[in-house]
């Protein structure tokens, strides 16, 4: 019923709080699936995980300004939202109260995604722990190797993929 990508986002998120991680997961599901689709709901959930990366990071403008993006994906989605298991008027709510945090400078926290179907519940469990995570463990704030991910990885293939995209765009000028 809901895809595997996305049950893996969410013992991501709820487990070892890899946002980055939740990021690429959804990321290609979405371009498999929807990519010329901006507004797509696997977009805001992207986001509303890039959000919380920035967030963890001390970068509020850019957490504000990622999850403000998330939100109008969100409301034009609503009805997706729920079609994933997801108690909208509770994600609503947090994620107001989360811009609020993030425009007073309040420190990041771990939070979890309001899950309304408890088949969905007890699948992310499930996967979250045969990854070996524990389900709404706190984020670790030490680990450089989470936290700073993006600065730590490979962009070989990202760097690639960026000069391919823009020779096809100046080819079809």
């Amino acid at each position: 019923m809901y895809p595997t990508e996305y049950i893996q986002f969410l013992a991501h998120f709820h487990g070892d709080r890899d946002y980055f991680e939740c990021h690429e997961l959804l990321e290609d599901y979405w371009k498999k699936t929807d990519s010329r689709n901006k507004d797509s709901i696997w977009v805001g959930l992207i986001l509303l995980s890039v959000s919380a990366y920035h967030h963890r990071r001390s970068n509020f403008s850019g957490a504000e300004r990622t999850l403000r993006k998330a939100i109008k994906i969100f409301e034009l989605q609503a009805d997706s939202l729920t079609n994933l298991g997801l108690n909208k008027i509770d994600l609503y709510q947090f994620i107001n109260r989360q811009v609020y945090a993030l425009q007073n400078g309040e420190s990041y926290r771990s939070f979890s995604l309001p899950i309304r179907d408890p088949n969905l519940l007890e699948l992310a469990k499930k996967t979250c722990e045969q990854k070996g995570f524990i389900w709404e463990n706190e984020s670790d704030l030490t680990n450089n190797s989470l936290v700073h991910r993006h600065k730590l990885r490979d962009r070989t293939s990202i760097i690639k993929e960026r000069n391919q995209s823009l020779k096809t765009r100046k080819g079809s000028e």
